[in-house]
């Protein structure tokens, strides 16, 4: 499949982009799963497989929070246009509504002064005191506020379950995500991909690259997912089937699929949509697919009207953080992929 973007990915690779990649494709002609180059090179090289979890950083936004907030919607527990301080008591402002938090539209403002120096129970506070700006809902800037903020709604309306226990239950394991979960274990550790190495020398390896994330731990609801290529083609099937699992059963409602593939932004013209960024989707059908990256140098595009998903997963922090370099290398690999496919247009919608 995609031979032309195929080749681009391991050109890529070979000249230093990502010391490893694993990347799976669906269409009507089945599936593909591809995994080449180190897993590891810092301390010891490792050979990839398809079968290493990487940390997806915030694909753990789309699978897991905005997915557990859909499921919400659908059974009338939460309205989008609500503000979040109606679900959490907690937050000090009565502005931010959830829409605003899903579609990067709240204008927060993230500064947390010694942010780094606060542990989980500092950082929480810091964050229930976060305001918006003067440009609620006018524009589009991502931040990872809106589903830390999300997640600490999560926990309320669950009693109090820690969020990473919410998202195994109400997630990973209904769809048979049987390869993913949070703040991995010592038994696990072999097939987890190493990130950064860090200044204290540390070459983090099952411990979520994020900062955020790594104070909150089993609280962060904006990062921290490890999971695997096959995993994410079960997750990627759902979507596809308009939310249908291969028994028949419904995770989530065709309308809510289709719901997902429309701008939610305030104005309509964000060009968002609820957790998900829309791409271009093929040319046949003139709709949008869903789109979403993670810092670490992950990807997942599904465009459920053409049949069609790609899931990348690279290693690209593991010896050096380039990012606005693997940004340009990224976004031609995505590019490519959509020529090859016949996507009726390469830019954003």
């Amino acid at each position: 499949m995609y031979p032309e973007t195929r080749k681009q990915i391991t050109d890529k690779r070979l000249r230093g982009v990502y010391p490893g990649v694993v990347y799976g494709f669906i269409n009507g002609a089945g599936e593909e799963v591809v995994a080449e180059g180190l897993a590891q090179v810092l301390e010891q090289e490792v050979t990839m497989t398809a079968a290493k979890r990487f940390d997806v950083a915030s694909l753990t936004k789309v699978i897991c929070t905005t997915t557990v907030l859909l499921k919400l919607w659908e059974a009338g527990m939460i309205d989008w246009d609500q503000p979040l301080r109606h679900y959490l008591p907690a937050f000090g402002n009565d502005q931010i509504t959830i829409r605003h938090l899903l579609t990067h539209t709240s204008d927060i403002w993230t500064w947390i002064p010694q942010r780094d120096q606060l542990d989980k129970r500092g950082l929480r506070a810091a964050y229930l005191q976060l305001e918006p700006g003067a440009d609620l809902g006018q524009k589009v800037v991502y931040t990872d506020a809106g589903t830390i903020l999300l997640g600490f709604m999560l926990e309320e309306i669950f009693g109090g379950l820690p969020v990473v226990e919410i998202f195994r239950q109400e997630v990973l394991q209904p769809l048979g995500m049987h390869h993913s979960g949070f703040l991995p274990t010592a038994e696990e550790l072999a097939d987890v991909v190493p990130t950064a190495l860090l200044a204290d020398g540390r070459l983090l390896k099952g411990v979520t690259h994020d900062p955020k994330a790594r104070v909150l731990e089993e609280h962060a609801g904006n990062a921290g997912l490890f999971t695997d290529v096959g995993d994410l083609l079960i997750f990627s099937r759902m979507l596809l089937a308009k939310g249908a699992l291969p028994d028949g059963t419904q995770f989530l409602k065709p309308e809510t699929i289709q719901m997902l593939l429309q701008d939610q932004t305030p104005d309509g013209r964000g060009h968002r949509s609820l957790g998900w960024d829309l791409r271009a989707g093929g040319a046949a059908t003139g709709q949008a697919a869903l789109f979403h990256t993670g810092y670490t140098g992950t990807f997942l595009l599904v465009d459920v009207a053409s049949g069609e998903a790609f899931v990348f997963l690279s290693n690209r922090v593991h010896l050096q953080d380039q990012r606005e370099a693997y940004i340009v290398q990224r976004d031609e690999i995505i590019a490519q992929y959509q020529k090859e496919r016949g996507a009726f247009s390469e830019k954003v919608l």
